[in-house]
């Protein structure tokens, strides 16, 4: 029988299992020194529309009141696992099935499946979106998001304009969206008031956390990437000149390289010649290129390039999920 309830669990519960969840865990690797890096996954894996994670935190982007479809996939232990949430609507299918119907507005809710025996969890921070129609003209509640191309490139789908826009507000900038990355990390760095406004792809922070963990077992020591650029406004890119189809403006794309050791805005030195340039982006870039043909990777398909350092940054690395092989500055 198909049940239907309405849960809402105090906020507070949620920011204390958001914190649990992005803090190292006993005997976890990250516990044993400043730089060990830990992937942070469950014992089981999730599937939320059309995405698959196995990540304690992750997160979802949904228009008002759409339906999200939630299940439990390859658990390491078996049994019945529940849902709770801080708002929306719970339908249950089975003992590790779900449906999710968000709130009528937009804002976040927070999704916590759990399996009661083992006490394993996963965390999704479900981002309700403002809709794309809510624009008015070129603007988003007074900050300028601009145009997209009214005509998508080649026709195909993945250049129509984005479905809706992530709020963000000075109070939500630290909230993670994946074990390693914030909200924050993502935002156009254009000029403006609060809120503004965003477009994120869960498919690109799934990636993001796929090569993260690559590095790291590869022998390069890094907590997180530094994201150069995340999103852009189309007002932002026309304004910094860059290519009218960019990938960054749905959301989909991110420049990074690593800045650990030391911390100071630049890519590290990863081959160790004693010079941060090109060579140290092809680094970061063949670790990614590597993982290309694999069945596992299908899904991550898209964009790689590297770029050279100038005068106004350093080294850099380009990922996107665009769906198709594409390769520049090898």
């Amino acid at each position: 029988m198909i049940t239907s309830s309405r849960r809402t669990i105090p906020f507070s519960f949620f920011v204390t299992a958001i914190l649990i969840a992005t803090l190292p865990t006993a005997g976890s690797p990250q516990g044993a020194g400043e730089n060990m890096f830990s992937p942070e996954k469950a014992g089981f894996t999730i599937r939320f529309n059309d995405e698959i994670s196995p990540y304690r935190v992750m997160s979802a982007f949904v228009l008002p009141s759409e339906k999200v479809d939630l299940a439990v996939q390859n658990p390491d232990v078996r049994g019945p696992y529940s849902l709770e949430t801080s708002a929306g609507v719970i339908t249950h299918r089975s003992a590790a099935r779900w449906n999710w119907q968000a709130p009528d507005r937009p804002g976040f809710s927070f999704l916590r499946i759990i399996h009661p025996a083992s006490h394993d969890s996963i965390l999704l921070t479900v981002f309700v979106m403002v809709p794309y129609g809510r624009l008015q003209g070129e603007e988003l509640n007074g900050y300028r998001i601009g145009k997209y191309p009214a005509i998508p490139l080649k026709q195909l789908p993945i250049y129509r304009p984005p479905r809706g826009f992530i709020e963000v507000t000075e109070e939500n900038l630290e909230t993670p969206v994946s074990p390693h990355f914030r909200l924050k990390d993502f935002l156009c760095k254009q000029d403006g008031d609060y809120p503004k406004y965003l477009v994120l792809k869960e498919k690109l922070l799934l990636k993001l956390e796929l090569i993260l963990e690559k590095a790291n077992e590869q022998g390069i020591s890094c907590r997180t990437f530094h994201i150069m650029s995340g999103y852009r406004t189309p007002y932002y890119n026309k304004l910094i000149g860059n290519v009218k189809y960019s990938r960054h403006l749905w959301g989909g794309a991110a420049d990074i390289f690593i800045d650990e050791h030391p911390e100071d805005g630049m890519m590290d030195d990863l081959n160790k010649d004693g010079q941060i340039n090109f060579r140290d982006a092809g680094v970061l870039y063949d670790i990614i290129d590597r993982m290309y043909g694999k069945p596992w990777y299908q899904r991550f398909l898209g964009g790689l390039g590297r770029y050279e350092k100038t005068n106004n940054h350093g080294p850099f690395v380009h990922v996107d999920v665009r769906g198709f092989r594409a390769r520049w500055g090898n």
